[in-house]
């Protein structure tokens, strides 16, 4: 006598599954493989590497590797040849437990770039696991008047294992008064019955002993068996019978103890202690039910006792029997399911798995930061997760896969803006009310040299005095990167060029980590006004990036060059003085000769006054010089009483501090009128002609000098005033201030930061600007109060005259 427990049944459902399992690979993306449990070690599961589309040798250097959550290392991967191969013993029942469906989701991490791959090895049953029944031996105990066709329920076998291996036949023992009944088609009540097929006489066969066994469908096939033994009893007739033989209830988790799961009531027809009834589980219940729940032995009453929780179990099947008083004791069974509800009371677990920072602030768009997972042990709505990011950041969250995230960049990145940022990753459920769990992170971005060095201003004049000590220090330059460490190092270097015949580097060197510029020699400004060059800043970065500024150091003249005489062409005279054939007949301011000299300095210091040097023995001389023009007159007539030969030494001094002078020595012979050489004449006709039209010249300069001084003052007026409503700038050598180094201090200066004088630059010819200064000239009755000054370029042309040394 056996039978097929369900057969039809399971196998529409396993045709079923196996259709929804292969419709759900052929549309999903992943890689899936399949091994047997209990593979030995080293079982081949697939090519895993090829079957990604990854080259055998880019799996060590992208750092190739396989994560499992929660299985260890059941399955391992030879980095050699890329096949997945079996690493420890796989039990698909402690895996799965009864679960039809067996899977390990492996998680295949590689780096350059960050990819992960998600690959699904589905874990299939062998019949390794026999039919167990609770226990080997049950104990039944009958009455003899049990009525013919009356059900006494058994517990069945169960299998570990799923499907065919886990489809269980039963047979019974050879006898004459029992057979076994086939379970109703209720999927979730699967219990043998014994049928009494002949009614029993105690007095003919008070026990009876039968042996159950289990045979399940697998190949090889194995069997599991219980002994039964019946004892016949005698009298009470009527066993207990409950309403029904299933009761359902849904229940709440986390429902407090105490609470009331449902009220059983059985009833008995005997009378008297026969059908008093007491309420319990049965002995077959399983070890979870019996903690989680309570029944009261007298009312029938089940209550939790317990902690109820979904993820745990989702349902409890409890076996409740009825026992009467009677003698002996008749029970009625029945079965309560206990259906548990899902609440939302589990917070989203986040788990970030593998993290790329810092990241460099080039970064192309889309580029992987980190992968996050997330998960809900919660079930349906409760157990949907979404995750954000917080706002305003230059990233955005992906999804990769159920529950997976790549968080990536979305807008470029600018470390000079922001260096870090703080990142908020929420992950939220769709319960009600929705749970949710936060997590911090901090990306760094990684400096690349992608700022040069900057100055604060294109160009910075200094003024520098000439026979400065070599090696003096004339100007420091600063750069600024707004890059970090190595590329924020600046250094400097003199731009070399040719200054005329000679190197620039011959001139001046900069110090390369601090910026400060040297003279390396003395500088002339005779030779040199204006030395213009430039210096680079170049930052230490790969490739590196740098800047130019633009020097301009104006050589500022000192009073080293002493006033030189000129010769007059034609005149004569010994030993390098001037002759001159003087009428007596002239009369008072009668010019009768002229002293030349220039100085090949500038500014007052090119400026010459002369003096007439007192006479040898305080002889009142009738001769004076004019203070600067030079010009030699008369002060009264001449007469007889002069001496025919007058020897006059004029001295010739600049303005300079201290003072350089020359001497001038001048020879007038007195000679009647008349007697003088017409050549003379024609000389001192010509000369006086020359000194008429120098005068000339003379009143002409004095107006324009006057004029651009005027034009000059108010300029500077106005620069004045808007330098004052402008906001200070930085430094000390910026606009509008230049910097005067290595001087001494002569007379009072005023300078424009727009001086030019005669540029030594090799670009170019040279460059005619104007400077003004005010000498502080004593007053004097013979001096001619003149203001020299400079305005506006009047023209390229350089103009000489005694007093000055003026480029226009």
């Amino acid at each position: 006598m056996e039978f097929s427990w369900g057969s039809s049944q399971e196998s529409r459902r396993l045709l079923l599954s196996l259709l929804f399992l292969a419709a759900w690979k052929a549309g999903s993306g992943q890689v899936h493989y399949s091994v047997l449990e209990e593979a030995k070690h080293g079982t081949f599961v697939g090519r895993i590497a090829q079957d990604l589309g990854l080259e055998l040798a880019e799996l060590v250097p992208r750092l190739f590797r396989v994560a499992s959550k929660g299985h260890g290392d059941l399955l391992e991967v030879n980095l050699q040849n890329g096949i997945l191969f079996v690493n420890s013993r796989i039990d698909r029942e402690e895996l799965c437990g009864r679960s039809l469906e067996c899977s390990i989701h492996l998680e295949v991490i590689v780096d350059r770039p960050l990819k992960v791959f998600h690959v699904e090895v589905e874990v299939k049953d062998i019949n390794d696991n026999p039919p167990m029944f609770p226990g080997t031996q049950k104990n039944l105990f009958m009455a003899e008047s049990r009525p013919i066709d009356s059900r006494v329920p058994l517990e069945g076998a169960s299998d570990a294992d799923i499907r065919a291996n886990a489809m269980l036949t039963y047979t019974l023992s050879p006898n004459e008064y029992f057979s076994l009944e086939k379970p109703n088609d209720d999927e979730r009540v699967k219990r043998l019955g014994l049928l009494l097929r002949k009614s029993l006489d105690r007095e003919e066969a008070p026990e009876i002993f039968l042996v159950l066994t289990a045979t399940d469908g697998g190949k090889p096939e194995l069997t599991g068996t219980v002994q039964l033994f019946i004892k016949v009893l005698d009298a009470n007739d009527n066993a207990p019978a409950f309403d029904r033989t299933l009761y359902a209830v849904k229940l709440p988790e986390n429902t407090p103890n105490g609470t009331l799961v449902m009220k059983l009531n059985a009833s008995d027809l005997d009378e008297g202690s026969n059908a008093d009834i007491i309420y319990s589980f049965s002995t077959d219940i399983l070890p979870n039910v019996e903690s989680k729940f309570h029944i009261d032995p007298i009312t029938g009453e089940i209550m939790v006792k317990g902690y109820i929780d979904f993820e745990e179990s989702k349902s409890y099947e409890i076996l409740v029997e009825g026992i009467d008083k009677g003698q002996p004791p008749l029970s009625g069974h029945c079965t309560v399911m206990v259906e548990v509800e899902d609440t939302n009371d589990n917070v989203p677990v986040m788990e970030f798995k593998s993290l790329s920072l810092p990241i460099r602030e080039d970064a192309p768009l889309g580029t992987v930061i980190a992968l996050i997972s997330v998960s809900d042990r919660d079930s349906g709505a409760n157990g949907q997760l979404t995750c954000t990011l917080s706002p305003h950041v230059p990233f955005k969250l992906v999804s990769t896969f159920k529950n997976y995230y790549s968080l990536v960049l979305d807008s470029a990145l600018d470390r000079e803006s922001v260096a870090n940022y703080a990142l908020v990753v929420t992950a939220r459920d769709g319960g009600s009310p929705s749970l949710s769990t936060t997590a911090s992170m901090y990306v760094e971005v990684a400096d690349v040299n992608d700022n040069a060095p900057a100055f604060a201003q294109p160009e910075y004049t200094v003024f520098v005095r000439e026979n400065n000590p070599p090696g003096c220090h004339i100007f420091t330059v600063s750069a600024r990167d707004a890059d970090a460490q190595e590329n924020a190092l600046v250094s400097y270097s003199l731009v070399e060029r040719r200054v005329g015949e000679r190197a620039l580097s011959s001139y001046v060197s900069v110090h390369a980590e601090s910026g400060k510029v040297y003279a390396l020699q003395p500088l002339d400004h005779e030779e040199l006004e204006l030395l213009q060059f430039q210096v680079s800043a170049r930052d230490a970065g790969v490739p590196p990036l740098g800047s130019n500024v633009t020097l301009q150091v104006f050589v500022l003249d000192e009073n080293d060059n002493a006033p030189a005489l000129l010769p007059r062409p034609g005149a004569g005279g010994a030993g390098g003085a001037l002759s001159e054939l003087v009428s007596r007949s002239v009369g008072a301011g009668h010019v009768v000769a002229k002293v030349r000299a220039v100085d090949a300095d500038s500014g007052y210091n090119a400026w010459l006054s002369y003096e007439l040097q007192p006479a040898a023995g305080g002889a009142r001389s009738p001769f004076r010089v004019a203070l600067y023009t030079g010009e030699i007159s008369t002060t009264r007539t001449l007469d007889e009483a002069d001496s025919a030969r007058q020897r006059l030494l004029v001295l010739v001094k600049d303005h300079g501090e201290p003072a350089l002078t020359a001497t001038a020595t001048v020879l007038l012979s007195l000679v009647e009128s008349g007697q003088a050489p017409k050549a003379s004449s024609r000389v001192l006709a010509g000369a006086a002609g020359a000194e008429a039209a120098l005068v000339d010249v003379n009143v002409y300069l004095i107006v324009a000098i006057c004029a651009v001084s005027s034009l000059l003052v108010l300029t500077l007026l106005l620069y004045t005033a808007l330098r004052c409503s402008a906001p200070p700038t930085e430094g000390a050598c910026g606009p509008g201030k230049p910097t005067l180094v290595c001087s001494s201090a002569v007379g009072s200066w005023s300078y424009s930061q727009q001086r030019r004088q005669r540029v030594c630059s090799g670009e170019g010819p040279p460059k005619t600007d104007l400077m003004a200064f005010s000498p502080s000239v004593p007053d004097s009755r013979d001096r001619e109060d003149l203001q020299p000054a400079t305005g506006e370029s009047l023209s390229k042309v350089s103009f000489k005259y005694p007093l000055f040394n003026l480029n226009f």
